[in-house]
């Protein structure tokens, strides 16, 4: 894979362009917003960073869609950001018609490409770019879980007082509210957390994590974009190098976890071909719960997004 395309130079897509030129894994990365010199300058600045970060992957600004002709990866980050007071399902009437937009004119240049959702509400926001490219539901997922389970594990860290490094976790549902941080899923270098973790606290991180998005918001009076950025870089490292590593990414359902036609987070393993399954794994009953629950909040946000397109 050579070229990655990053729809919306705002402070995310501008972060997940940077973080993967770092990486220098490919060989372009194309910054594309509607202000088209504000890509620009974005772009050139990375670029500037490559004598001193020491890669080679170019980066180049544009409004044009021409540009972005053969891309393998497309990250879309573009749609209004969260303001005080708006949950992400406030976004949906604007974002919807923009990811909507930008999907249709990807693929005028771009054949089969895998695309990554950022924009929020996330979980619609990649139902509408799935049912606008009318690909493979393999070929198009978000990314929540990524940035929700990091969030989970700086915060295990932070508590701990142990590296983040030695931090794996599991989180699935919907990303907002309704998310399903999976704690008997999680383990610090191979221990679970409730043997170094009381319950208590663990609700209370659990309870944290579910808000993460809403805590930056009320600090910075914006959404995040540091560790969303890095996250859908991580995502997009993953794909281009083919490695099959295992993330929770918000994919289209078709009978897994006895769920259908709906789009979740839940574990998948990427490679060069976008997700290469689904890990259906076993849940308690309690969990269960927690996803069903959480699958009828996106359904009834997916509806509310059906209802606009009548």
């Amino acid at each position: 894979m050579k070229k990655v395309t990053v729809v919306g130079a705002g402070n995310v897509g501008a972060t997940v362009a940077n973080v993967l030129a770092h990486k220098d894994i490919v060989k372009e990365i194309v910054l594309l917003d509607i202000m088209g010199d504000f890509a620009k300058g974005k772009a050139l600045d990375t670029w500037e960073q490559a004598p001193i970060g020491y890669f080679s992957t170019k980066t180049t600004g544009t409004d044009d869609y021409k540009d972005t002709a053969n891309s393998d990866v497309v990250v879309i980050t573009a749609g209004i950001p969260r303001k005080p007071g708006m949950s992400r399902d406030d976004l949906i009437t604007t974002n919807a018609k923009i990811v909507k937009s930008v999907t249709e004119s990807i693929l005028k240049y771009s054949k089969d490409p895998i695309i990554i959702i950022v924009s929020n509400p996330l979980d619609v926001m990649t139902y509408a770019a799935h049912t606008a490219s009318g690909m493979d539901r393999f070929k198009v997922m978000g990314m929540a879980g990524v940035l929700d389970t990091a969030r989970f594990r700086a915060f295990i860290a932070e508590e701990l007082d142990v590296s983040p490094k030695d931090i794996q976790s599991l989180l699935m549902g919907g990303h907002g509210d309704t998310m399903v941080p999976l704690p008997r899923y999680t383990t610090i270098a191979g221990i679970p957390l409730r043997d170094l973790m009381d319950d208590e606290t663990i609700d209370r991180l659990v309870k944290r994590t579910q808000k993460g998005g809403g805590e930056l918001v009320k600090l910075m009076g914006t959404s995040a974009w540091y560790a969303p950025g890095a996250a859908a870089a991580q995502m997009v490292e993953s794909i281009v190098k083919d490695d099959g590593r295992i993330f929770p990414c918000c994919v289209k359902l078709d009978g897994e976890f006895d769920e259908k036609d709906v789009y979740l987070g839940v574990p998948v393993q990427l490679g060069k071909d976008g997700v290469r399954r689904i890990l259906d794994i076993n849940l308690n009953e309690e969990e269960k719960q927690l996803l069903k629950t959480s699958s009828q909040h996106v359904k009834d946000v997916m509806k509310t997004y059906d209802d606009l397109n009548k």
